[in-house]
């Protein structure tokens, strides 16, 4: 069992953080980005070639975070391998002693810097969940040739992740797609990033009466300034920086801005920790974040 099922299951609220591997073959940064977070964080989740810019891939990032002793969630998306690549990908992840999966459907290519690129989408993410739990099984997706299902020669053990949006602008689909996870085999949340607390607990209201029982992570992007937010606002669908946020960013000095994202970030886990399970971190390279982040929002 992992550290982070563990503490899932312990009912502590639990933290991860996120590195985000190069566009090149020099990962230094983010495995010093991992150090400085592993004291603080459970696990460290990997980004999958993230907002279709094509970068080194999360396998081998995950792969020299446990050669680290450094827990990873290895993150996959559906977008760039179809059913097979997907399946030796997970059988592959379990031989490098990866334990923690979450399943993403992806970022269309269009938003990213190879535009020309043909996407997969085989599977989603709830294929993906539900390819996981096939392959614990003892057997994949496939058939023989005489229809018979393939059954393997060792199975893996994942906990199985998955993500949902709680202030997307229409939250109801959202709910049933997070229903649909669980029941595929989803055994944790992890969440967009949310920087309103009054409309995650609508949303937290909402999957408890649906009878969703996954732990969730609310996720927060840490701020860096308000260019940042103001990007995020305009163009990243389903987070909404409210305006006392804003304003707040706008009145706070250059030289002060980390000081004042660590701040709000803490604030918002402090203020949302008693609606879930535990916060996701995301700094965007700001690494050296994470530590205090968790300090004033224990404090």
């Amino acid at each position: 069992m992992s550290k982070l099922q563990e503490s899932l299951q312990s009912g502590q609220f639990t933290i991860t953080g996120e590195i985000g591997p190069p566009k090149g073959t020099d990962i230094s940064h983010c495995m010093h980005g991992a150090d400085l977070m592993k004291t603080k964080v459970v696990a460290v989740n990997v980004t999958d070639i993230q907002t279709a810019v094509m970068r080194v891939g999360s396998l081998a990032v995950s792969a020299k975070l446990v050669e680290r002793g450094i827990e990873p969630v290895f993150q996959m998306v559906c977008r760039d391998r179809n059913r097979l690549a997907l399946q030796s990908d997970l059988l592959s992840a379990a031989i490098l002693g990866i334990e923690n999966v979450l399943a993403l459907t992806g970022d269309h290519t269009l938003m990213g810097d190879h535009r020309d690129a043909k996407p997969v989408y085989d599977l989603d993410s709830v294929g993906l969940l539900r390819a996981m739990v096939a392959l614990e099984s003892g057997r994949d997706l496939g058939r023989d040739f005489k229809g018979n299902p393939n059954q393997l020669e060792g199975a893996p053990k994942f906990l199985k992740g998955c993500c949902v949006t709680p202030c997307a602008e229409a939250v109801e689909p959202q709910i049933i797609k997070l229903e649909k996870k669980a029941e595929a085999g989803a055994q944790f949340c992890q969440t967009q990033a949310v920087y309103d607390p009054a409309a995650f607990e609508r949303f937290m209201n909402d999957v408890q009466r649906r009878n969703i029982k996954i732990p969730i992570l609310v996720g927060i992007v840490v701020l860096k300034n308000l260019g940042m937010a103001k990007y995020m606002n305009g163009n990243v669908p389903g987070v909404v920086v409210p305006e006392p946020l804003m304003k707040e960013l706008a009145d706070t000095p250059k030289d002060d801005m980390k000081k004042k994202a660590i701040e709000i970030s803490a604030r918002l886990v402090r203020s949302m920790r008693a609606m879930c399970q535990g916060a996701h971190l995301m700094t965007l390279g700001w690494d050296d974040t994470v530590a205090p982040i968790v300090e004033q929002a224990s404090a």
